[in-house]
């Protein structure tokens, strides 16, 4: 049995919930998620106990790993739409910068140019210094890829460790070139 995909999600008072067959809509006042539920799952919400569950039509190795998958997934828009997912960056590296004007970040990470990203809707942004991005949403995929793609402009490198990196994230430094002997 599934321990991800039989564990009950809680759905406080201020997310409400719309089942469907083929989508689940988890909504607050401000923002609406949808999540996509595949044939093999099922979705069922008691409103007297403000709970969803998730179960599964079949035993096959997909139905499995659809049942946790999906669980997971309305979970996590439910726990956004409470509190909103984050994900913080650091630029490390001499003259490395950013600056954001509206829903455009402008990096100055050695390159030649200054790389523009376009922050989409519903991804918060915030450069509280010149080194330090901050980026919040209540989709954890969305906010997830957008650090993903502004690390991947510039990633840490194993010498200096200069580049963009997450805030908890560690790089493993190699030594340099040893000269003699």
């Amino acid at each position: 049995m599934s321990r991800v995909g039989n564990a009950v999600i809680a759905v406080p008072n201020t997310v409400r919930v719309t089942v469907a067959k083929a989508h689940v809509i988890v909504a607050s006042n401000t923002e609406e998620l949808k999540c996509v539920v595949p044939e093999q799952v099922t979705v069922t919400w008691d409103s007297t106990t403000s709970e969803l569950r998730v179960g599964r039509h079949a035993d096959d190795s997909r139905s499995r790993s659809l049942h946790g998958l999906v669980r997971s997934l309305i979970a996590n828009n439910v726990r956004g739409l409470t509190a909103p997912w984050e994900k913080r960056l650091e630029i490390i590296g001499v003259g490395y910068q950013a600056s954001l004007n509206k829903s455009t970040l402008t990096l100055n990470v050695g390159f030649a140019n200054p790389v523009v990203i376009e922050i989409p809707t519903g991804v918060k942004c915030l450069v509280p210094d010149t080194t330090h991005i901050v980026l919040t949403s209540s989709d954890r995929h969305l906010v997830g890829q957008i650090a993903a793609d502004i690390r991947a402009v510039r990633p840490p490198e194993p010498y200096k460790g200069k580049g963009i990196r997450y805030s908890n994230e560690h790089v493993v430094r190699k030594s340099g070139k040893a000269f003699g002997s």
